[in-house]
């Protein structure tokens, strides 16, 4: 045996495990390939340093490499089934109170022929580097799902591989990596979009849709969730443009005005009479920094929004209503590049004075009777998100597959999120001092539903959205395989 990797673990699945997979193991279509199953499941599991085919078959017993590397490329199941019966399953025992989140990070790897993987920006890098980039969605319990937890309940509801355009658009490279003919090359911000149509189909209850600055700076992306009456809270630029809406209706009510008037009229407009009629200007557009420094400083509320390692987290908030918006004043009402989108608030974020730290804004879709503490709350909801990246590749081995394929990328997704989500069960278990049953009795008896579709589908009220999760599942393995 290789002294490198710790002793063999025990051929018997461990009976915790056993019991979760259970309702998913005849996604797989034969005996050989379910009992690969539980042994990736559990080499994901275990205190491995990296979790690959070659090293889950040296700690695992009961299985080789050539088994496990057949269970992601070759055996008969879809990846994509997989997780929908995992998150329908899940839904109809979460709490309908949620938010989705969605983000994306980076795998590095080296080389060139894995799928996807090129030179591209990672936020886990902080840089560019050459990596895959994944892009998912976290459910987020809002409020937690037991009463008296002290962190919410969250699980990732899918997560698909991006695939830059020059992988998109080459034959050979595609046909190296087993990239199906469907799988075209969509943008992160549509992979996202079609994310949120998953989750809602699939049943997910959520209310909000929750994302960061490189998603919500993107007026397309914006425009995709309010299509769908979602209300979302995301993160902006500086430079993101808005409108007042006293302005707004001076302007809409100047242009309707302009639009009904005899030609004569609009002509008298110009000077001499002569050339076309000037057209209407819409309202005056201001950068989010812009309007947010203008706010007196009595406008600036303290809000603390969950407790964190080192204590409260607490920063100052300010909120305006405003419209999102593009293109200036010096461009006519009827120009393609001026657009004035629905009323929402612009949410500056600051540390307390004599603190150190950066500015952040965020524009939301809520009512305009949300309060301060809930936008606040909401605008940090994102921990979730980086708290699965973070553990689900320091605990469930998501940045350790090997091989180059497509297929086999997704399929190993597939499963890390399941093994993720066996750890939330069983934490949500461990917090609850449940015996057995690991979520609340009337989520488990209720069916999952889609969140309703329009503003008043809004989640009222100040619940800590994020406590640091901490998956320390209660299983019983004589040789400590898993945490």
């Amino acid at each position: 045996m290789n002294p490198s990797y710790p002793p063999k673990a025990s051929a018997t699945v461990l009976p915790e495990l056993a019991a979760f997979v259970a309702p998913f193991a005849p996604l797989l279509h034969n005996a050989q390939s379910r009992h690969s199953l539980h042994r990736y499941l559990t080499g994901l599991l275990s205190d491995l340093p990296r979790k690959n085919c070659e090293t889950i078959a040296a700690t695992v017993a009961g299985t080789s490499t050539e088994r496990l590397q057949h269970l992601l490329t070759d055996a008969e199941w879809d990846a994509q089934t997989l997780t929908a019966v995992r998150v329908r399953w899940l839904s109809a025992r979460s709490p309908h109170q949620g938010v989705l989140v969605l983000d994306d990070t980076g795998l590095p790897k080296q080389g060139t022929a894995s799928a996807g993987v090129e030179q591209q920006y990672s936020g886990t890098l902080g840089k560019i580097g050459n990596c895959q980039v994944v892009v998912s969605a976290e459910y987020v319990a809002d409020p937690p799902g037991v009463p008296g937890t002290s962190q919410p309940w969250h699980w990732p509801v899918n997560a698909q591989l991006y695939l830059p355009e020059g992988w998109a658009s080459d034959p050979v490279r595609r046909a190296r990596a087993h990239i199906p003919v469907e799988e075209t090359g969509a943008t992160k911000l549509e992979r996202a979009l079609g994310l949120v149509d998953q989750a809602r189909a699939w049943g997910v209850p959520f209310q909000v849709v929750v994302a960061d600055a490189g998603y919500g700076d993107n007026p397309p992306f914006l425009q995709g969730l309010e299509d769908q009456q979602l209300p979302y809270v995301c993160g902006v630029e500086s430079t993101f443009g808005v409108r007042l809406p006293d302005e707004v209706h001076a302007a809409v009510a100047a242009a309707t005005a302009w639009a009904a008037a005899p030609a004569r009229v609009r002509l008298a407009g110009n000077r001499g009479g002569r050339g076309q009629p000037k057209k209407p200007r819409p309202a005056p557009l201001y950068s989010a920094q812009a309007l947010l420094d203008a706010q007196p400083e009595a406008a600036w509320q303290t809000v603390t929004w969950r407790a964190g390692t080192k204590g409260p987290l607490t920063k100052q908030f300010v909120a305006l209503r405003v419209h999102r918006a593009t293109g200036g004043a010096h461009l006519p009402i009827t120009d393609a590049r001026v657009t004035t989108g629905p009323a929402g608030w612009l949410l500056g974020e600051r540390p307390l004075p004599g603190t150190a730290g950066e500015r952040k804004w965020y524009f939301s879709t809520l009512p305009a009777d949300t309060p301060l503490q809930r936008l606040g709350e909401l605008a940090h909801a994102r921990w979730a998100v980086e708290q699965f990246y973070e553990d689900a590749k320091g605990e469930c081995g998501l940045d350790d597959y090997q091989g180059r394929r497509w297929d086999g990328l997704q399929r190993h997704l597939a499963l890390v999120m399941l093994a993720y989500s066996f750890l939330a069960v069983q934490a949500l278990a461990l917090e609850a001092g449940s015996s057995g049953e690991a979520f609340p009795p009337d989520a488990a008896a209720q069916p999952a539903r889609r969140p309703p579709a329009g503003p008043a589908g809004a989640v009222r009220g100040s619940h800590a959205l994020a406590r640091r999760h901490q998956p320390q599942p209660p299983l019983s393995s004589e040789q400590k395989l898993t945490k």
